[in-house]
């Protein structure tokens, strides 16, 4: 399994009444969509075994998000993807980061329906 059971039962206790919650299984992951947009996923980096988790937060707070412990650039074809960021454990471990994290996702998702 390409990603943590643990960590995905963290998140979807989050994002429970916040709308629409479609749960997917993609590449090698696990997707929460809410209202049919991307939200949120949990999977592995396969280079250094981490959990991590890509949270789509927009332009709008990106360059905040990314100076925050653990976010990274999600980049998966040499070319960052702006509006989305990869959270390594540093920056979710701790359930008041998880609640930051997912707060500005849903955030950001409301701005989208």
């Amino acid at each position: 399994m390409a990603y943590s059971e643990y960590i995905v039962e963290r998140v979807r206790n989050r994002l429970k009444g916040a709308g629409i919650l479609e749960e997917k299984k993609m590449m090698g992951g696990y997707l929460f969509m809410v209202n049919g947009k991307m939200c949120i996923g949990v999977d592995r980096d396969k280079k250094t075994g981490q959990d991590r988790l890509m949270v789509r937060v927009g332009k709008l707070n990106y360059e905040e998000l990314l100076e925050k412990e653990g976010s990274r650039k999600m980049d998966f074809t040499g070319r960052p993807m702006r509006g989305f960021l990869f959270i390594y454990p540093e920056g979710f471990d701790a359930e008041e980061d998880l609640d930051l994290r997912a707060g500005k996702a849903l955030e950001f998702n409301k701005l989208l329906t």
